[in-house]
């Protein structure tokens, strides 16, 4: 990251605590809900398999940044499928670096060429090791890791989504990532019970051992993403919520946090780890403020 980037976020960050402000700077498009694949723990993934033009895109985008947006994230679906004539991912994370966004990310299952060094960060899904990661997503394990050989200039940070079925390979899955070239980071989050996904819940007990394992590796110099000091205010479900500083956009339609925000009770159970950590920043937490600029100077 930029030092003039960074003390550009800063500045906002100050503002919102000082002035208790609710104007978001963290968006996110989807482009597409289509996906090649069909996760245990998805919900979103093709219901009506629309590639949403460029022009829309691009549109939202400008109206976004208008607002004060400042990082964008494009998500699917399946991201990197999407395409509209002769337009790709790396055509929109070019003109979102144009428009003038500071960060510009990525959300991908990897199964498609990874080669986007455009993007500052690529978050590429892998659910655990080998075994869990093919129960939960289907035989891609090694396709993901050959994809991943072949992108020497992409940013690229593991994503995993933590279940009861493969919360026990956090520790090995970090040990992955520090000994795998072309893998940055590795970061976590939580799974949040979509409708019909209920059963992949983690128990308190699970919740606990996962956290626990996270923090060790932290604690052991491992490239985690996540905030240590935040990690807590989860297991504690103490964290003000949605979070006003992050807003989604599918379709030209808005949501204040997250798609779940809609869906009543979710919020209460959700795990996503960045709105757990955007919510504390933006009210002011020292010690979450000060793990923020120790990783993100580190990792973007």
């Amino acid at each position: 990251m930029k030092i003039k980037d960074f003390i550009s976020l800063s500045v906002f960050g100050m503002k919102t605590i000082l002035f208790k402000m609710r104007k978001p700077i963290l968006g996110t498009i989807i482009l597409t809900d289509y996906c090649n694949l069909s996760c245990k723990h998805c919900a979103v993934n093709n219901i009506n398999k629309i590639m949403y033009p460029y022009e829309d895109i691009v549109e939202e985008m400008n109206k976004l940044y208008d607002e004060g947006i400042r990082i964008l994230f494009f998500c699917g679906g399946e991201t990197l499928t999407w395409k509209d004539v002769n337009k790709t991912i790396r055509d929109l994370i070019k003109e979102a670096k144009k428009i003038g966004f500071l960060i510009v990310n990525i959300v991908t299952n990897g199964t498609i060429d990874l080669d986007i060094p455009e993007a500052d960060v690529i978050f590429l899904s892998l659910d655990g090791m080998k075994e869990n990661h093919n129960l939960i997503r289907g035989d891609t394990f090694d396709t993901i890791l050959s994809n991943v050989s072949k992108a020497d200039f992409s940013n690229i940070c593991v994503y995993m989504a933590v279940n009861n079925m493969n919360y026990k390979d956090i520790e090995a899955l970090c040990k992955l990532v520090k000994e795998t070239k072309n893998l940055k980071s590795i970061s976590f989050n939580f799974h949040t019970p979509y409708e019909g996904t209920e059963h992949l819940s983690l128990t308190r007990e699970q919740q606990i051992q996962a956290v626990d394992s996270i923090k060790s590796m932290i604690k052991g110099g491992y490239p985690v993403f996540n905030l240590y000091s935040a990690l807590d205010y989860y297991l504690q479900n103490k964290w003000d919520r949605p979070c006003y500083q992050c807003i989604v956009s599918e379709n030209k339609k808005r949501f204040v946090c997250g798609r779940c925000v809609e869906i009543e009770g979710l919020c209460e159970k959700c795990g996503y780890l960045f709105a757990v950590e955007f919510s504390l920043l933006c009210r002011g937490n020292v010690k979450v403020i000060f793990d923020m600029i120790k990783t993100y100077l580190k990792y973007v």
